[in-house]
């Protein structure tokens, strides 16, 4: 495993975790799109099915159960714990406009031509999509939260530094995946927006007042 894998990795962690303390300690999920988080939950069951028909390492497995884990304790924060305080007014992106694409996608365009395959490389399309309800109830509010906006900070810098593990693998080991990279760019470009407000405004020490879309 090489640094850029780690640090993505530690950086995806600090995201999830940092969403669901900012849940936990409030009490509201006032600012949080529950459909990015459904899509997010979508895309982990969907990739780490090989959960149940192989072993890699102890790592792999640990890293992709607590992703499954903390996907569906968000949705439950979310629609059950708090829901008094989900802002559903605002979280209004249509997700079946991104989740029938990609699933039509998967089924033309992957490595093998088998369900756990198919599965796979829908979770990486969709995963690369799936921030864009959260993007959206952003520019619906004009505001976010700095704890909201920490966790689309290092939600990005996860893919950010998953590109740089993709272009080591390559040089290092010659392994290239089309598929995960081109997503990757996708997704990374979502953010790149976001990415100058965050700094601009941190430097600046002050809100949030974003306009995605």
């Amino acid at each position: 495993m090489n640094i850029f894998r780690l640090t993505g990795d530690l950086s995806h962690l600090a995201a999830i975790i940092i969403l669901l303390l900012k849940i936990w300690k409030t009490r509201s999920c006032a600012g949080i799109s529950g459909k990015s988080q459904l899509l997010f939950a979508l895309v982990f069951t969907t990739r780490y099915l090989d959960l149940l028909t192989s072993f890699i390492s102890l790592y792999n497995t640990t890293m992709k159960v607590i992703y499954i884990g903390c996907a569906y304790a968000t949705v439950y924060l979310i629609y059950v714990k708090f829901k008094a305080t989900y802002d559903g007014n605002h979280d209004t992106f249509r997700v079946e406009f991104l989740v029938v694409p990609v699933g039509g996608l998967a089924f033309l365009v992957n490595h093998d031509f088998s369900p756990l395959e198919i599965l796979w490389t829908f979770s990486i399309y969709l995963e690369s999509v799936a921030i864009l309800p959260q993007l959206f109830m952003i520019s619906k509010t004009g505001e976010a939260e700095t704890i909201t906006t920490h966790y689309l900070f290092f939600l990005g810098l996860y893919r950010a530094l998953y590109l740089f593990n993709w272009i080591w693998r390559f040089y290092f080991e010659g392994f290239f995946d089309m598929i995960a990279i081109v997503a990757g760019v996708v997704q990374t470009i979502l953010y790149c927006d976001f990415f100058y407000l965050y700094v601009t405004k941190e430097l600046k020490g002050s809100e949030y007042v974003l306009g995605y879309i």
